[in-house]
């Protein structure tokens, strides 16, 4: 059945549940106007982490994963000030002054380290400063490598710092990203169906849902035919793999500024999409399908369509937000992009 055709078959139904009363917390979503994520460092830090790679010997890539994350978390405050400083490990003052210290502004180190704080001198100027970026960035990789440098070594000391298993996979899979592309310029994004093949969408964001219990459609559905390649829309590393019963097989993406991408009611899997698995923009990471909505392996229970979600974290809170003008912005890019080849 010809694609366009095919969708316009299911549309009275979609048009139906879309009548549906919104839920409040649909309507009331902190991420409605979300602007485009642009936190990212710039190549010209890249030496500033070599060098402390070289005083400390943990892995450049570590602390340029480290404080990417710390940006990532940081978000609102990048966005309002574009002339923030781009070292952003922002350590706590118990942390940084010791848990007994009577002086949680303390900045001299020796006092420091006599209450058993972390903060040190990165610069030689005999101050062990929290809000300077040099005493930040040596602070924290000391502290990384107090028991070796290897990954696993990095890894228990990162533990020992957020005391969050996620945090430290999330910071671990951007240091691979770095490592692999030997850069910290990742940027760029792409529409994630390819220009050649025919796909429709409208926003759909906030829109009722009842399969599963009443709630809001926390995504933008890109309608096309089954088996049509599915691609990344940025650097980032898998954090998902597998069944969902509602989104059905499904892939979820953290990309660099702390953004959870997720590709819904797939087909299937593109080879070597697992947990940890790092992914570029444009890289086919699926198929368009319609499963979902059942058990593992249920599908056909309407229209084959790639369910597409953008959440934001900032480490105590997650919400979605309308993925819908990102889209719009991607598409645009990737149309421009046809015509120059």
């Amino acid at each position: 059945m010809n694609q366009r055709l095919s969708v316009s078959l299911w549309m009275p139904l979609l048009l139906t549940l879309s009548l549906v009363p919104l839920p409040a917390a649909a309507a009331e979503s902190e991420g409605a106007e979300e602007d485009l994520p642009v936190l990212q460092q710039v190549e010209e830090e890249l030496p500033v982490f070599q060098k402390v790679e070289k005083q400390t010997h943990v892995p450049w890539y570590f602390l340029a994963a480290v404080n990417q994350y710390e940006m990532g978390i940081h978000w609102k405050k990048n966005r309002e000030n574009p002339n923030v400083s781009p070292i952003q490990i922002e350590m706590p003052s118990e942390k940084w002054s010791g848990p007994v210290n009577p002086n949680l502004q303390d900045n001299n180190p020796l006092t420091i380290q006599m209450f058993g704080g972390m903060g040190q001198d990165g610069n030689g100027d005999k101050v062990a400063n929290r809000t300077d970026p040099d005493d930040e960035l040596y602070t924290m990789a000391k502290f990384l490598g107090r028991d070796g440098n290897d990954e696993n070594a990095v890894r228990n000391a990162l533990w020992n710092y957020y005391q969050d298993g996620i945090v430290v996979d999330r910071i671990t899979g951007f240091a691979r990203l770095f490592q692999t592309e030997g850069s910290l310029v990742l940027r760029g994004n792409s529409f994630p169906i390819p220009q050649r093949y025919n796909y429709s969408y409208r926003s759909t964001w906030g829109d009722a849902r009842g399969w599963g219990g009443r709630r809001s459609h926390e995504g933008c559905d890109i309608f096309a035919n089954t088996g049509t390649p599915v691609l990344s829309t940025a650097y980032g590393v898998v954090e998902v793999a597998g069944w969902n019963k509602f989104g059905g097989w499904r892939v979820g993406i953290r990309d660099l500024n702390n953004v959870y991408h997720y590709y819904a009611h797939l087909a299937s899997f593109d080879k070597g999409m697992k947990r940890g698995a790092l992914v570029k923009p444009g890289q086919v990471i699926g198929y368009v399908g319609s499963s979902g909505y059942g058990r593992p392996g249920t599908s056909g229970k309407f229209a084959p369509h790639l369910h597409y979600g953008m959440y934001r974290d900032t480490g105590t809170k997650e919400w979605a937000f309308d993925p819908t003008p990102h889209l719009r912005k991607w598409e645009r890019e990737a149309r421009a992009n046809k015509k120059k080849k």
